[in-house]
């Protein structure tokens, strides 16, 4: 059941993808005072919803706001550089203050989906004990 179920994969999917981008602004952070080192971001919007487009899967899209129903692709998060930023006398265009935003910002996407990943589970526990 839970291998099937296309809400599991999504959530799973986008755990890595919020891991991935705790690793990437980790090194941002580990690299502030690096000469010539270029941010690197991780476009976890895009790769959501290019990882739900290759198939409508077995549910009905009533919206087309909808995510189809699972993956096909194995795609995995971009990681790209970004080079448009405002640049200091040493080359690098890490700052700080945005790099703890994003930090906030990745940690409490984190935390919904694992917290709605743990009330999947409660709820197949729920139905194994028969609805006790």
């Amino acid at each position: 059941m839970l291998g099937k179920d296309p809400v599991m994969s999504l959530l799973a999917r986008a755990l890595d993808g919020e891991a991935l981008r705790q690793r990437v602004i980790a090194n941002n952070i580990a690299n502030l005072n690096t000469p010539g080192f270029k941010r690197l971001r991780v476009d976890f919007q895009a790769f959501m919803k290019a990882a739900g487009a290759g198939s409508a899967g077995p549910l009905k899209r009533t919206d087309v706001r909808h995510l189809p129903g699972r993956f096909e692709n194995g795609g995995q998060p971009g990681v790209e550089q970004v080079r448009e930023t405002a640049v200091r006398a040493d080359g690098n265009n890490v700052d700080l203050d945005r790099e703890m935003i994003e930090l906030v910002e990745n940690a409490l996407g984190y935390r919904a989906v694992s917290q709605f990943w743990t009330s999947k589970f409660k709820v197949y526990a729920q139905v194994i004990r028969g609805g006790r």
